[in-house]
């Protein structure tokens, strides 16, 4: 997983020094989660913070600041890293949007307060077995 472990690493101290207790769960997902990962391969994220602008546009700017803390490693690593986030709300997230239908499966929670993603995930889990949903995978993606 290196040279990703130490961007994540600095990721997070980033992420808790900028949002404080406003942070609620990060969580890896996409190739880097399901160890596919290649050289070029971005890191995404899922993001949960409390009280984000409901802008768009003004969450990215947020995120920049976060992310400008980590320039210098990212440009570093071989073949140039991309950050991939997501934010979204916990309001938003108890909506179930499209996103954790893929994180279900392979998702790595690297922070959740309280386990408020967990349990969100085991209960989007549950429902999903109830309906006897599946998990197909075609070529090199999943549907």
């Amino acid at each position: 997983m290196e040279p990703y472990e130490s961007i994540i690493e600095k990721l997070l101290e980033a992420l808790k020094n900028k949002y404080g207790d406003r942070l609620v769960s990060v969580v890896l997902f996409g190739s880097l989660a399901r160890k596919e990962a290649r050289k070029d391969s971005d890191i995404d994220l899922l993001i949960v913070i409390k009280d984000l602008p409901k802008s768009r546009l003004k969450r990215q700017e947020e995120f920049l600041e976060v992310e400008s803390h980590l320039e210098d490693l990212l440009e570093k690593t071989e073949g140039f890293v991309d950050l991939s986030p997501i934010l979204r709300t916990p309001e938003e997230i108890l909506k179930y949007p499209p996103i954790l239908l893929d994180i279900v499966e392979d998702g790595i929670i690297l922070h959740d307060e309280n386990d408020f993603f967990k349990k969100v995930i085991e209960d989007l889990r549950e429902k999903l077995e109830k309906l006897g949903a599946k998990r197909i995978k075609m070529g090199k993606r999943w549907f």
